[in-house]
């Protein structure tokens, strides 16, 4: 083989060959870390709900802290008065759900029956088998899959023991983040270079910032969906109210395709219910309702810091159910939040540290040995 063979290759395929391997290389450690994360996620998912409740909770322990009541005491009313608000309007809703999920299963089949019959005799003449088959393998999907919609995420793989396991996992790791947050973000500070620390200490606040507005938002975001939408088909007479309410405030947790679906299973029920008149309407509802949402509500209780891009958005949903089903898909999007925010203040020359209190970045303290930490 002649010498100096390399410097025959032109410098376009050089530089190919070296930015395909950089990609290859990249996209093998995201393989990995996806196989690690669906292997453990019995584990990470329940770590990932402690810390949505604690960037909720945590605001409310601050202002108990800064009325002189002790962190314990704090946090022991902070946990019971947040669950019990919590445990009620799930209970609220889920009971509705399943109050009505018989008779909102036949209005569904109803509804799909309907549109059969006008694709298949109205004036596209489609092929009324292979239409029929279509809907029944979509009704399969989400209505048949584990016999049960409000249960059906946690008969995918998981036992009741399981069940109550990880309930205590997201208890048990809740109390300590609300209880020994600053000693646990010290802790996870410490192996950071001291160059760097200030920077990652600054966008470690930045991103449980995000993470609290955004936990925020959703919350509020969903119940002002359920609520408007619930009026809309409780006034246009359209049966099935609460447990279309219950829908909507539970698909609104997930960005873009739950208001999509949700909305479209309104309409339909109302459609087959009421006549298409009363469907037309409440689409009408349904998609005035968005457009604020959109426009008005998220905006307003999100900002700047936790604004993603609908593309990205979509995204990481679709990587989320991938990876870890219904559960990933709810926690994609508060991920990439808090991720969006990290990176943007490590990318920012003009980063300083900041204090967090409550959801807000003030001035920080005195410099200490011990960074504190955004949670508790």
């Amino acid at each position: 083989m002649p010498e100096h063979t390399g410097r025959r290759v032109p410098p376009a395929l050089r530089y190919s060959a070296a930015i395909a391997g950089c990609l290859l290389l990249v996209a093998g450690g995201l393989y990995v870390v996806g196989v690690v994360a669906a292997y453990l996620a019995p584990v990470l998912v329940p770590v990932a709900i402690a810390l949505l409740l604690a960037a909720l909770l945590a605001p409310a322990v601050h202002v108990l802290l800064r009325r002189r009541v002790p962190r314990l005491a704090a946090v022991a009313l902070v946990l019971l008065g947040g669950l019990a608000v919590l445990g009620g309007l799930l209970t609220f809703v889920i009971t509705a759900l399943v109050q009505g999920l018989p008779a909102l299963r036949e209005e569904i089949i109803r509804g799909v029956d309907a549109v059969v019959r006008w694709l298949s005799t109205g004036p596209l003449h489609l092929d009324e088998a292979r239409v029929r088959g279509s809907f029944d393998r979509l009704l399969s999907t989400v209505t048949g899959t584990g016999g049960d919609m409000t249960t059906g995420a946690l008969n995918t793989a998981m036992t009741a023991g399981e069940v109550l396991g990880q309930a205590v996992l997201v208890l048990f790791v809740l109390v300590f983040l609300l209880t020994g947050g600053p000693g646990i973000w010290a802790f996870l500070l410490r192996p950071v270079p001291a160059s760097l620390r200030d920077h990652v200490d600054v966008a470690g606040r930045r991103a449980l910032s995000a993470l609290v507005s955004y936990t925020r938002a959703t919350i509020a975001v969903a119940a002002v969906d359920a609520v408007a939408i619930g009026i809309g088909i409780a006034v246009l007479g359209v049966p099935l109210a609460v447990p279309l309410a219950a829908v909507v405030f539970l698909c609104a947790f997930i960005p873009v395709f739950g208001a999509f679906m949700a909305g479209g299973l309104a309409v339909l029920v109302a459609f087959v219910a009421n006549g298409p008149v009363t469907g037309l309407v409440l689409l009408g509802i349904v998609i005035a309702v968005e457009q604020v949402e959109g426009h008005v509500l998220q905006p307003l209780f999100l900002g700047r810091a936790v604004r993603l891009h609908p593309l990205a958005v979509v995204l990481s949903i679709a990587v989320g159910w991938v990876v870890a089903g219904i559960a990933g898909a709810l926690l994609a999007v508060p991920l990439l939040a808090v991720l969006n925010a990290g990176v943007r203040s490590l990318l920012s020359t003009a980063s300083r540290p900041a204090g967090f209190t409550g959801g807000t970045c003030a001035p920080p303290p005195p410099r200490s040995p011990a960074p504190s930490s955004s949670v508790g």
